[in-house]
């Protein structure tokens, strides 16, 4: 009866889970960058979304507790928002709030995308949010009048965003256009339906209430022009001719100046008979029928991928009026692919090497293709195909799959990146040595208080703290130490104790892994805390692009999830400065209150509690942000339970953190600040108000203001690339 009943309880659990359980796919606001009018990831779709199952029956708040203690190094308020992926990018709109609704009040639906921001911005940039500015993502042409003075004008195609709740006249703007007619056609086909002129006394309406949609086409034109494009039953004409025609430019032969000459055509006119005819009228070698091919030719200049003999103008996706390339070479059959490739991630547009190869070769064998081509030999090369802004994304992982199984398709850019890539299921860490300047680095428990004393008046003094009016706690020194290949299965022990057997870790003398803290490395400083010892480095999602910096210890040490590790300065009295940096444990099984810190701070520097006072230090901004004590949240008992908690605003503390303390026995002013603030704040102020100054008064010297690493220039590598992207100063 026994084993009965707990069959009949582990299958009710199991319909449970099966009923009430639902999947929600996470996408981080500081993994995305706002772009063209959505949001794209700044690395790869896979690095930027996380997947969560979540119990429907819980509430927004337990959700968001929950995503809270899964992004560890999360910063700042935490905004949940429903967001949908449109054609433009990801967009967002509606913010979910109500923390004590069920996710089915709410009506979160199964496999829901949810993005996780601070509800203002991303990266700096303001996001607008909702379904009045949802992004339309566009086409849009307008004539661009040839060099030769053609009787008939070429058309430049263009996509756009635009936010839906935008007056159509804004698209002059966008182009920089001072006046025009503007028409529309909300097919999809640009050169079989009827086109429509927007009144001017129309311009002022959005492009919804035109009933503009995703797709749709827009065509600008001068309305002063006499060869204009114009409309007349809704459809294409010019003033002499209809629009039937591509103009194709000769660029086979470099040494003569270019030729180019106008072809009629419909959208069933196959590329063959176009590139031929072309060929006749340019009055080339008739070879060239066997060894030529036509490319289109975009609005910047650059050739595109050739087209297919066999295909039509439509199949092909030409429209009328648009520029072709007459090209030596043929161009790739139906089982090839014509691909883009660059050496190195710092590439410019337009200056690709191409390559045709099949469709089945390996990435292996593609790989070897490209260095020769490119002169270069070795096999410490992989590949990564470059994303839509021009940098190095997801790198090409399974050599020996095909190019057509990776979806790769005729057009796409590969870069040669240096360094050979791990075994699939393997990461490559690269390691560094962080040694905080300065820090007194020990774990001080209840017990081992040996360095506090008092002194006459109860006056505390550490014995091995020392005068820091340089206030180390601001500067991070790194050194690389080379990388590590090891299973995503293996365990952060594991990891620490293979970097230990890095060739430039033999001077440091470390007696056992536990001796050491893990850090992933974030913008050259440490950033999220790897605590768990056991823990799988597949749970910690590290990525592929992860770094991480090893921070020794004096003692063992075995953090908890309930433990958070700060770094606390005590304030030199009289001096405005402070003493060095000391770490201090703070355990939140009983909370997340200002009183536990209070009491743990007290007992690690042998002060009364109430005789101390703490405030977090922010770094970007050079204050001290006051923890209040009770008694002064006591005045404020209403707002007391939502204030009380370090974790959400506006502390957020977080591991790493600095805690300066106050001792109330020697100086009673509620001033935490020090000297290097005041230089700090007056340096942000001059760049803010633009003051132009020349590189000898900008340069700060390493007494006045926190360089944020002291980090000598780590070996070329497998990352070679460097991306910049602006931070956000928001708290």
């Amino acid at each position: 009866m026994d084993a009965a009943n707990i069959e009949l309880q582990i299958k009710r659990a199991e319909c449970d889970s099966t009923n009430n359980n639902f999947e929600l796919h996470l996408h981080l606001g500081p993994h995305y960058h706002f772009f063209n009018g959505a949001l794209h990831p700044v690395v790869s779709q896979t690095e930027s979304m996380w997947d969560l199952t979540f119990d429907k029956r819980k509430t927004l708040g337990d959700l968001r507790q929950s995503i809270f203690q899964l992004l560890e190094f999360w910063e700042g308020d935490m905004v949940l928002s429903v967001a949908k992926f449109v054609p433009a990018g990801l967009h967002v709109y509606q913010t979910l709030d109500g923390d004590h609704r069920t996710l089915c009040e709410i009506e979160i639906a199964d496999g829901e995308d949810i993005f996780v921001w601070n509800g203002v911005e991303v990266g700096g940039i303001q996001i607008p949010a909702g379904s009045d500015c949802e992004p339309l993502l566009l086409n849009v042409l307008h004539p661009a009048t040839s060099g030769e003075e053609e009787e008939c004008q070429q058309l430049i195609d263009s996509p756009h965003v635009f936010p839906s709740n935008a007056e159509i006249g804004s698209v002059f703007t966008a182009f920089a256009i001072p006046d025009g007619v503007i028409l529309v056609n909300n097919t999809e086909s640009v050169g079989e339906e009827s086109w429509t002129t927007i009144p001017k006394e129309d311009l002022k309406k959005t492009f919804r209430e035109q009933g503009l949609r995703n797709g749709s086409s827009i065509l600008i034109q001068d309305s002063n022009d006499g060869n204009s494009l114009l409309t007349k039953q809704g459809k294409w004409i010019t003033s002499m001719n209809e629009i039937d025609w591509l103009q194709v430019k000769n660029l086979c032969q470099l040494d003569s100046e270019e030729e180019q000459v106008k072809i009629s055509a419909t959208l069933n006119t196959v590329v063959f008979d176009i590139r031929i005819k072309a060929i006749k009228e340019l009055k080339l070698m008739k070879e060239l029928a066997e060894d030529s091919c036509l490319r289109p030719i975009d609005r910047n200049g650059k050739l595109l991928c050739p087209v297919p003999d066999n295909y039509t103008l439509k199949e092909a996706e030409l429209k009328m009026g648009s520029s072709l390339g007459l090209c030596l070479g043929k161009a790739p059959t139906s089982s090839q692919l014509f691909l883009f490739f660059a050496v190195g991630s710092d590439v410019q547009p337009g200056t690709e090497m191409e390559i045709i190869v099949e469709e089945t070769i390996s990435v292996r064998d593609c790989l070897k293709v490209m260095l020769e081509k490119s002169g270069l030999s070795g096999d410490a090369w992989h590949l990564r195909k470059m994303d839509w802004c021009y940098e190095a994304g997801e790198a090409l992982c399974e050599e020996d799959a095909a190019l057509k199984e990776l979806m790769l398709s005729s057009g796409d850019t590969l870069l040669l990146i240096e360094g050979k890539l791990p075994p699939l299921g393997f990461l490559k860490v690269p390691i560094w040595w962080y040694q905080p300047r300065g820090s007194l680095h020990h774990w001080k428990s209840h017990q081992d208080q040996t360095n506090c004393t008092f002194s006459q008046g109860g006056v505390w003094r550490a014995n091995s703290i020392q005068d820091a009016s340089s206030d180390a706690h601001a500067e991070v020194s790194l050194r690389y130490l080379g990388d590590v290949d090891i299973s995503e299965d293996a365990t952060l022990g594991e990891l620490k104790s293979q970097a230990m057997t890095l060739p430039s870790f033999s001077e440091f003398s470390i007696p056992s892994p536990a001796f050491l803290r893990a850090w992933t490395v974030e913008s050259r400083r440490p950033g999220r805390l790897l605590r768990v010892h056991y823990q799988r480095l597949r749970e910690y999602k590290l990525g592929q692009r992860t770094e991480i910096c090893l921070e020794p210890l004096q003692k063992e040490e075995n953090l908890g999830p309930q433990h958070v590790l700060l770094r606390t300065q005590m304030r030199l009295p009289g001096k405005r400065a402070h003493a060095l940096p000391g770490d201090l444990v703070w355990d939140t099984a009983r909370g997340w209150t200002a009183g536990s810190l209070r009491h743990q701070v007290a007992d690690f520097y042998c002060l009364p509690v109430e005789k101390i006072e703490i405030a977090k230090y922010l770094p970007e901004k050079f204050e001290w942000l006051p923890v209040p004590s009770w008694n002064q949240q006591i005045t404020k008992r209403k707002k007391k339970k939502k204030q009380d908690n370090l974790q959400g605003a506006p502390y957020h503390l977080k591991d790493g953190d600095t805690i300066g303390i106050k001792n109330l026995l020697v100086e009673d002013d509620d001033d935490f600040s020090a000297v290097r603030d005041d230089i700090g704040s007056e340096k942000q102020e001059e760049f803010a108000l633009g003051k132009k100054r020349s590189p000898e008064a900008l340069r700060v010297r390493s007494g006045d203001v926190p360089s944020g690493a002291a980090t000598p220039a780590r070996p070329r590598g497998p990352e070679a690339s460097l991306s910049i992207h602006v931070g956000s100063f928001r708290y």
